[in-house]
């Protein structure tokens, strides 16, 4: 017997953008994606660990570094309604997605720009910095990284990320190194959040 053939894709569907609804930190979103993003169809553990314990101040300047299609960067700029939150990707279809999302949610202190970590970002410093970090590149990669957040980080500016736990041991170490100090925010099985913070300096 011959095998049955498998029904042709639907490319013209797979071409449609991808939407659902979510409430990050207590504020409503929709929320357009689509396939070659990071987590397309929802939002995903990490990015929800990372919300849930997240504090953030009303006049923050925020960066959110590796934005994807935005829900970090526009839950922070709707909890810091008189501050701002800077949104960065290297990938242009995800900058592209993130300020369409931020224009479709009616947010108007935030925007997405095309850069590489930091290397493109104009020259400004913030009072915290969140990522969700990739769990495939070098460690070199991540203290290169995490020196460039040390610098644009005003004085008792805090530095969160997300990380598989996995990496939980190599975070520790970079950011006693970088910072000087780490604090393990919350461990969960999958995902661990942890936070730095840029020490004022006591140099007259």
């Amino acid at each position: 017997m011959s095998k049955k053939a498998k029904p042709p894709l639907d490319l013209d569907r797979l071409r449609q953008d991808i939407v659902f609804e979510d409430e990050l930190m207590g504020h409503h979103f929709v929320l357009h994606t689509t396939w070659g993003l990071f987590s397309p169809k929802g939002i995903d553990e990490g990015t929800r660990l990372l919300l849930k314990h997240l504090e953030i101040r009303p006049d923050e300047r925020a960066i959110d570094l590796g934005c994807g299609y935005g829900p970090i960067g526009m839950a922070i700029a709707r909890s810091a309604p008189e501050g701002h939150c800077l949104m960065v990707d290297k990938d242009f279809v995800a900058v592209e997605y993130a300020n369409a999302n931020i224009a479709r949610n009616h947010i108007h202190n935030a925007e997405a720009i095309l850069s590489d970590g930091l290397r493109h970002v104009p020259q400004q410093n913030f009072t915290l910095a969140v990522t969700n970090l990739p769990a495939k590149t070098s460690k070199e990669h991540y203290y290169l990284f995490f020196h460039d957040i040390h610098d644009r980080l005003e004085p008792g500016g805090r530095f969160y990320v997300v990380v598989i736990s996995g990496l939980r041991r190599f975070i520790e170490r970079a950011f006693l190194g970088v910072f000087g100090n780490h604090s393990k925010i919350k461990q969960g099985r999958q995902y661990t959040v942890a936070m730095a913070e840029k020490k004022v300096s006591r140099e007259s």
